[in-house]
C-alpha cells in the first residue's frame, strides 16, 4: 500500500520545519498518541490507541528521524505492534516553500500486519489519508 499527498500550510518553511520536529507538538497532533518520551537524538518511544472500524487496540512503537537536510527534507521511520497487529514503515517529508506558504509533500509505503491488515487495502489506504490530514490540520493551528 501506497500512501502519498500534499499539505499546504499558512506559513514560512522554517517555521513548519521547527513545529514538525518538536516532540511536544507532535504529541499534541498525532490521532490517538497517548505519549512521546524521547530515548535519544531523533529517537522517540511511542504509545498510541487506535481504532478502525472494529478492530481497536494499544500499540507501543519507535519512531525515529533520520536523513534531515533542513528545512527541506526528512524521514520519519516507525515500527509499532500491538494487539491488533504490526505496523512499520518510513515516511519521505519534503517541504518547498511559495509566496510565504510551505508546501509539504509525503510519501510512504508502511507494512501492516496482523488482525488489522485483514480490514484491507481500501479502507487502510483511506484511514491513513484521514489520519494524515486531522495531523497536518492540527500542526499548523499550532504554528
Amino acid at each position: 500500500m501506497k500512501i502519498e499527498g500534499s499539505y499546504t500550510f499558512q506559513a514560512p518553511r522554517e517555521k513548519v520545519w521547527t513545529a514538525l520536529l518538536d516532540p511536544q507538538i507532535i504529541a499534541q497532533c498525532v490521532p490517538g498518541c497517548e505519549g512521546l518520551k524521547e530515548v535519544g537524538p531523533d529517537q522517540y518511544e511511542a504509545t498510541m490507541k487506535i481504532g478502525i472500524a472494529s478492530v481497536q487496540g494499544a500499540y507501543k512503537g519507535k519512531i525515529r528521524i533520520k536523513d534531515k537536510r533542513a528545512p527541506e527534507h526528512y524521514v520519519l521511520s516507525g515500527e509499532g505492534t500491538g494487539g491488533p497487529g504490526f505496523m512499520q514503515g518510513d515516511v519521505a517529508i519534503d517541504l518547498t516553500e511559495e509566496n510565504g506558504k510551505t508546501i509539504l509533500k509525503y510519501s510512504a509505503e508502511p507494512k501492516i500486519g496482523g488482525l488489522i491488515a485483514g480490514l484491507g487495502q481500501r479502507m487502510l489506504g483511506g484511514v491513513a489519508k484521514m489520519m494524515v490530514e486531522q495531523f497536518f490540520k492540527k500542526v499548523e493551528s499550532l504554528v
